[in-house]
């Protein structure tokens, strides 16, 4: 069979939980925990700017990705219900070092460049791991399985302790369902069409689901 086929194969497997996951091994995408407490409505953040604090009750009804970087996010859903949230965070390599009012400006004059301006809200700087991460990212990770057992080179990980949940690299992404649970989980690798389809496959489902 052609390489692209095999790793299908192989995804469709893990993903159906029949190969557990080893040492060394991650998963492209998981599903998260069927016994999941509370939803992300018991949470809220402040804004990029600071000047807003928004419950995330807000978006009661509709689909939230949770992206914990804020480069392009090419996942042009929102006419069909889905909310993209950012969350900028310092703890990987210091990629993001800026102070919260740097941030914007260097997202659209330095990376991604170009003149780039995020289409979706973003929060202030603040940890998605360790011992002073966001409520919410507590919420988030203990609501599904880690897509990866291994952490990287310690030197670029910036908070303590490390736990088998924590988010290990930028751009891990959560889809949380229209009553506010956690859904899905993606490694920080997953090919973006991957993860527009896979919501797109879940839209669906949802939908077929009501009829």
């Amino acid at each position: 069979p052609d390489m692209g086929c095999r790793a299908a194969c192989v995804l469709a497997v893990l993903l159906a939980g029949l190969v557990p996951l080893g040492q060394g091994q991650e998963r492209e995408k998981v599903k998260c925990y069927d016994s999941v407490r509370g939803t992300i409505y018991d949470y809220g953040a402040l804004t990029i700017d600071g000047d807003e604090y928004i419950p995330f009750r807000k978006y009661a009804g509709k689909m939230v990705l949770f992206v914990n970087y804020l480069g392009k996010v090419p996942i042009p859903l929102g006419p069909y219900g889905l909310v993209v949230l950012g969350f900028p965070s310092n703890q990987f390599g210091k990629q993001e070092p800026g102070q919260n009012s740097e941030i914007l400006p260097a997202l659209k004059y330095v990376r991604p460049g170009g003149g780039f301006v995020p289409n979706f809200q973003l929060f202030q700087k603040g940890d998605v791991n360790g011992a002073k991460e966001q409520k919410v990212y507590s919420f988030l990770k203990n609501s599904c399985p880690p897509v990866a057992e291994e952490f990287g080179n310690p030197k670029n990980l910036f908070w303590e302790p490390l736990r088998n949940h924590d988010i290990k690299w930028n751009f891990e992404k959560f889809l949380v369902g229209t009553d506010g649970v956690p859904v899905m989980r993606w490694y920080h690798r997953a090919n973006i069409a991957t993860v527009k389809n896979d919501i797109i496959a879940y839209m669906r489902q949802q939908r077929g689901h009501r009829g």
